[in-house]
């Protein structure tokens, strides 16, 4: 007697896998998850992004820049409950739902089984970026909060070695993509599209959104990388600032 394939090989649908609302404590966790990756995290992404665009007007123009960044009202406090809280937290419990996670890529190749698995990797790649760059920035050498000017040549320090111009490049497109995807997911789970011509359209918007990211971190790195070098010191001026 032949033996049937199983049901579920037939009922499954192609497309998006199902957005999983969790009960009781997981769901109040996940939706805080969902909306923490955008509000605040993805506005501060983008935020930093544009700013660093500044790179590309030259050391003197970033430097103001992170000059004016640091001299904002209560910025610690700011930086502290609306950057790095939600941050430690959306990464940590991100890395809890990719852990119990199954994305069935092998099995059922479909485009939200892989968009699933895209998300999961570029989330750690671009925590792992956030880490090595908030540290090497903020925790090592010259402190940029009291030392602005100094801001863009340790930027461009780290651009010496080619391993770290990779590192910065994949750091930028992992972020530009989870953020993107991760706001193309949002929309979804909080009801605001509804129906698959309205998410296929702001698939396209959002598509359109990663790539204007990844472009963006492109020019910040033109601009570290095509300035002579600058030198490193603790004079927050700019009076030893190298011009093209």
């Amino acid at each position: 007697m032949a033996s049937s394939a199983s049901p579920a090989a037939h009922t499954l649908k192609p497309g998006v896998a199902p957005l999983r609302a969790g009960q009781g404590t997981s769901f109040l966790l996940r939706r805080l998850h969902s909306l923490s990756g955008v509000v605040p995290i993805g506005a501060f992404l983008v935020e930093h992004f544009i700013s660093n665009a500044e790179a590309f007007k030259g050391p003197i123009a970033y430097g103001k820049q992170v000059e004016f960044l640091n001299s904002l009202p209560g910025v610690f406090l700011l930086e502290l409950f609306f950057i790095w809280l939600p941050i430690l937290y959306h990464g940590f419990y991100g890395i809890y739902i990719w852990y119990r996670g199954e994305t069935n890529v092998a099995e059922y190749p479909w485009a939200g089984n892989w968009l699933y698995t895209s998300q999961r990797w570029t989330g750690i790649i671009a925590f792992i970026y956030i880490i090595q760059h908030t540290y090497s920035l903020r925790f090592t050498g010259i402190r940029l909060a009291t030392d602005p000017g100094a801001s863009f040549a340790k930027v461009q320090a780290q651009f010496h070695n080619p391993w770290m111009i990779a590192f910065y490049a994949v750091g930028i497109i992992a972020a530009s993509w989870h953020f993107s995807y991760g706001l193309w997911l949002f929309c979804a789970k909080w009801g605001i599209t509804t129906g698959v011509k309205a998410r296929r359209r702001f698939g396209y918007v959002c598509l359109a959104l990663a790539l204007a990211l990844v472009s963006i971190g492109a020019i910040s790195m033109i601009g570290f990388l095509s300035v002579p070098p600058q030198p490193l010191n603790t004079s927050s001026g700019t009076e030893n600032i190298v011009m093209r």
